[in-house]
């Protein structure tokens, strides 16, 4: 009889918050216990300037370059500009630029609008793949021309910083913020979890969860006992911006998926979970 690769009754805490639900019932699938507590809540910016400006600036045919970082930012700058300019003159004015889609998801929210990507950024989405796309499409360089960047929730200044380097006249672009759970009781119960020994196994699938989980580790200064903790966990990350963020909090990161998608990460997750762990544990 082949072994069962899976959970097998672990408890697997995870901090998504746009789709909590789906993320219990992908862990329970493949056989653990869920501990699932939203550590993110999206603000949007309706009443936004930047935006607004950014609007101004493109219908006059401004921006050389739009960087679309996220399929929600894309739909909510649209749905802001729209409080102020005709829908087809955002769409013109969207047409007559260079379009860069930072994976599916803004290439999906273009097509929404009859539009396309002239660079559509590959797996997995980082910054750097980000960059590479623009140099491969702009091997003459970018230097002089206006890029607007639409940022998603928390700038991301290393992207800045490139295009800047490549004398790129840059301008992020706002949409939304991300602010801690009105309710952070869950959250900090499963941290308090965490903290006690609890979980086996934790999921992060966006770097700022990891942000918002500091934030309360150092309200109740536990930042170094959680380190302790996870050594002896398995700590998975969805691809490697949040993996970098692990990292720059001094937290591990032991796995990362083959693909960036939620389904696979808890599923690959599950199947050496138990491998990962052992020898964790054998060594701490």
């Amino acid at each position: 009889m082949t072994e069962r690769k899976d959970f097998s009754g672990l408890t697997v805490a995870a901090f998504e918050s746009r789709m909590a639900q789906e993320m219990g019932r992908l862990i329970e699938r493949y056989g653990g216990k869920p501990c699932v507590a939203p550590a993110m809540r999206e603000i949007p910016l309706e009443e936004n300037p930047q935006a607004l400006t950014f609007g101004d600036q493109l219908l006059a045919g401004h921006f050389n370059m739009v960087v679309l970082l996220t399929g929600v930012g894309t739909r909510n700058l649209i749905d802001v500009l729209q409080t102020r300019f005709p829908h087809d003159s955002i769409k013109k004015a969207l047409g007559d630029t260079v379009l860069v889609a930072r994976g599916p998801k803004p290439v999906g929210a273009l097509k929404e609008l009859g539009l396309w990507a002239h660079v559509e950024v590959p797996e997995p989405n980082t910054w750097r793949d980000l960059i590479r796309a623009i140099d491969d499409f702009k091997p003459e360089g970018i230097r002089g021309l206006r890029v607007a960047v639409q940022e998603y929730g928390v700038s991301n200044p290393d992207l800045l910083e490139a295009l800047n380097k490549r004398g790129g006249l840059v301008t992020p672009v706002p949409v939304y913020r991300w602010a801690l759970p009105q309710d952070t009781g869950p959250m900090e119960n499963t941290i308090n979890s965490i903290l006690a020994g609890k979980v086996d196994v934790v999921l992060i699938t966006n770097a700022v969860q990891v942000d918002h989980i500091v934030n309360l580790l150092e309200q109740h200064q536990s930042i170094e006992l959680f380190k302790q903790t996870l050594a002896k966990m398995v700590i998975a990350s969805i691809g490697q911006i949040a993996s970098e963020r692990l990292q720059r909090h001094g937290f591990p990161v032991d796995l990362e998926p083959s693909h960036s998608k939620m389904g696979i990460l808890v599923k690959e997750t599950s199947e050496r979970a138990h491998d990962v762990l052992k020898q964790k544990r054998s060594i701490s």
